[in-house]
């Protein structure tokens, strides 16, 4: 039974990699994606995290109608992925990570132009869209020039466009700031953030912290093929709401720092400059106790602080393809 107002549905989903010629076809399968059940609700932003060689990619392919599942069912917006091919198509952009998909010695008006024919766009419509999403994406300006020419920001602001020309209402973004420098990823999110606000259903695979945080509705947490959880990124950094980083300033001496260091349950002590110390509580009851000493020492700035997604994501999988 699928779920009602899902847009994207996976239904024990399952996919097999054989092994190829000679002794190796001996081998047993290789599982990518272990029984994955998954929905997405319509106009959702969901992140799918987990590090390399999790089965993030694997299921996009499957969604996308890029790749067969071995067994299972997987739905966009109620038509089925593998019997209804050809409607399923219309209905999705993809953005990939990297050079695939863009041809470098088109100027990026011709990138455009050329996918708005593949998914069957009426001329005239296409010309305008493709000039509409260059404006959108800030390379109106650099519209007629070659790809090769292009930042890694720039060409994956064009794969977002390229995504786009089809007016999708499904999005899958498959680590689309992989390569970006800080600023260019700041921009990209941005756009993403405007596209869910339009009401587009998003699927966005990551393994950087900040990009989850910043943009999902919900975080799907997959490892080894299987899903472990489900949540928002608030319910997910109460898996360790235990845990709490407490920082102060001023009188943080070597002293100061033994004592706090001797309060069951304090996990460690860390200085981080200029007089500062960072306290890791994995406790709850040890915090009345470090507040107190901390104020008898004479400390006048005291912050603490909620676990982070990037620490979730540290206590689940350890620091296997973490990147922020």
């Amino acid at each position: 039974m699928g779920r009602a107002g899902a847009a994207v549905e996976a239904i024990r989903l399952r996919r097999e990699f054989r092994a190829g010629k000679g002794f190796r076809k001996r081998e047993p399968p290789r599982t990518a994606l272990d029984g994955v059940d998954l929905a997405i609700d319509d106009g959702e932003l969901l992140g799918l995290l987990g590090p390399n060689g999790a089965g993030k990619t694997t299921l996009v392919k499957i969604l996308a109608t890029v790749l067969l599942p071995t067994s299972g069912t997987a739905r966009i917006l109620g038509r089925d992925v593998v019997a209804e091919t050809a409607a399923v198509r219309p209905l999705l952009g993809i953005v990939l990570g990297g050079e695939r998909g863009l041809y470098s010695r088109l100027t990026a008006r011709q990138n455009l132009r050329y996918w708005a024919a593949l998914y069957k766009v009426p001329t005239p419509v296409g010309r305008m869209r493709a000039d509409a999403l260059l404006e959108r994406v800030g390379l109106a300006e650099r519209a007629d020039e070659a790809v090769e020419r292009f930042s890694q920001g720039m060409k994956q602001r064009l794969h977002l466009a390229r995504g786009m020309i089809g007016d999708p209402r499904v999005l899958f973004l498959d680590e689309p700031t992989t390569g970006m420098d800080p600023v260019a990823a700041r921009e990209f999110r941005s756009l993403v953030a405007e596209l869910r606000g339009e009401g587009r259903t998003i699927l966005l695979t990551t393994h950087d912290m900040a990009e989850a945080e910043a943009l999902c509705d919900r975080v799907a947490l997959i490892d080894h093929g299987r899903l472990l959880a489900v949540e928002t990124p608030r319910t997910l950094s109460g898996w360790v709401s235990d845990f709490e980083r407490i920082d102060v300033e001023g009188v943080a001496d070597a002293a100061l720092a033994g004592r706090l260091a001797a309060v069951p349950g304090v996990a460690d002590v860390m200085a981080t400059g200029d007089g500062c110390l960072r306290i890791g509580v994995s406790s709850r009851e040890a915090t009345p106790a470090v507040l107190q000493l901390v104020v008898e020492a004479g400390v006048q700035c005291i912050r603490t602080s909620r676990p982070s997604l990037e620490e979730v994501y540290v206590h689940v999988f350890g620091d296997r393809g973490l990147r922020v």
